[in-house]
């Protein structure tokens, strides 16, 4: 008995020794239960608002200052903004993008300036552009009245600051600099709203350092004014060419390796035209992540995608992409992806390589060349006919079918010239003639 005294008392002494040594590891658990519920109250409360679980673990790893804040501090963040009409993507995006908006000494500085705005798409790109140069909304006021001022709408002011935030900071002068500009190239001054309407970000170029070497630039590739000036009228972004772009651009039209028709069509409203619309598609191809150099070999060997829409490049692309899950670099290797039709050839035969690929009736990998090159006929007979159920995948297509008719049928009848009955006299002229023949 007093052996085992001895030990309880041991084993009691060993205990306080070890809490006095690592007192940290008296509050360990309750910290980690405190955190880990305040996590998932926090997950619970973003994703009540629309934030997808999927992005939730990787988003507050990163923002670690939104569990040391107050819970309900966050809850009345989110319900300014969700009072501020911004649709329920683009509330996600913004605090994806920009977490700080979350703060709430930064949302009761912008509450009631925010309010004056139109368009949600505004106030998204306010908050995201002063959370990030730490701005306030002195500046907001500042740049609305000298909009205003200058004789802007409410929907122009909103589309400026929707599409270039940037004009908070640019102050008056600058901006008049560049009315006057527009005036002196020849746009009319009741144009003047329209133009920064379809190009805001026109306010963030150099007058001096870009705008007027640029039409310096125009004027020695042997455009004339009133050229310019329509082109200019017509397309304000035009003004964002960087300086040699176009001449750049026209190199490659110069150079174009195609058939006569597609040529006319590329040119058929002028060679400034044609050169900023290549312009348009290299930057397409660039967005999505090749490098210039590659975007320009793709639009000089297939020069059809001039033809086609930017929004039609941009839905094949991404059908590459994120359908058949290719990297945007092989287009530098298969340009020809990009001149052909979407709905008509593209989908159908990815359709039928996906369900063979599938089923195991492919011995190997088809690549995009694979899939693209052939002709119609060729990939018909060589993964279509072959497969009866991947006729309906293909769409009807009938090897033996007759050709349509241009007319209905018996219309010959309808158009045929009435015959003229023979006379004896008729009759007589006929053997006459026939006689002297023999």
């Amino acid at each position: 008995m007093a052996s085992k005294l001895r030990r309880f008392t041991q084993t009691l002494k060993t205990q306080n020794r070890s809490l006095s040594t690592n007192p940290s590891s008296q509050i360990l658990t309750p910290t980690n239960q405190s955190q880990y519920r305040k996590r998932i109250l926090l997950a619970n409360l973003l994703q009540r608002y629309g934030f997808p679980s999927s992005n939730l673990n990787h988003f507050l790893s990163r923002n670690k200052f939104l569990l040391n804040s107050d819970l309900s501090e966050t809850e009345t963040s989110l319900s300014i903004l969700l009072s501020l009409k911004i649709p329920q993507n683009s509330l996600v995006s913004l605090i994806c993008d920009c977490p700080n908006v979350l703060r709430s000494e930064f949302l009761k500085k912008w509450r009631v300036s925010l309010s004056e705005c139109v368009s949600s798409s505004a106030i998204k790109s306010v908050l995201e552009h002063s959370s990030r140069i730490g701005i306030g909304p002195d500046k907001f006021y500042e740049c609305r009245k000298v909009l205003k001022k200058l004789g802007f709408c409410d929907s122009t002011v909103s589309r400026v600051l929707s599409v270039f935030p940037c004009v908070l900071v640019v102050n008056e002068i600058e901006i008049r600099r560049k009315i006057e500009f527009l005036i002196g190239i020849g746009i009319d001054r009741e144009d003047i709203e329209r133009f920064f309407h379809i190009f805001p970000e026109v306010l963030g170029i150099g007058t001096e350092t870009r705008l007027k070497p640029l039409l310096d630039e125009f004027k020695k590739m042997g455009f004339s004014k009133d050229e310019i000036k329509k082109e200019i009228g017509r397309e304000p972004r035009v003004l964002g060419l960087e300086l040699g772009e176009l001449s750049r651009c026209l190199e490659l039209l110069n150079a174009l390796k195609c058939r006569e028709v597609i040529r006319v069509g590329i040119l058929s409203e002028g060679a400034f035209r044609a050169g900023f619309e290549v312009k348009l598609r290299v930057d397409c191809l660039c967005k999505y992540g090749l490098i210039r150099r590659d975007a320009f070999k793709v639009v000089w060997k297939e020069p059809r995608v001039i033809l086609y829409e930017v929004n039609e490049i941009e839905k094949k692309i991404e059908f590459l992409i994120n359908r058949m899950g290719f990297h945007v670099n092989c287009l530098a290797d298969v340009p020809e992806y990009l001149g052909v039709n979407l709905r008509k050839q593209i989908i159908p035969r990815y359709g039928v390589i996906d369900y063979l690929k599938l089923k195991g009736g492919l011995g190997c990998d088809i690549g995009l060349k694979g899939l693209i090159k052939p002709s119609t006929r060729r990939f018909y007979n060589l993964y279509v006919k072959p497969y009866p159920e991947c006729k309906r995948i293909f769409g009807k297509r009938k090897e033996n079918a007759r050709v349509k008719q241009r007319h209905p049928a018996g219309l010959w009848k309808l158009m045929r010239p009435p015959s003229h009955q023979a006379t004896n006299e008729d009759v007589a002229n006929m053997k006459s003639f026939i006689g002297s023949l023999a």
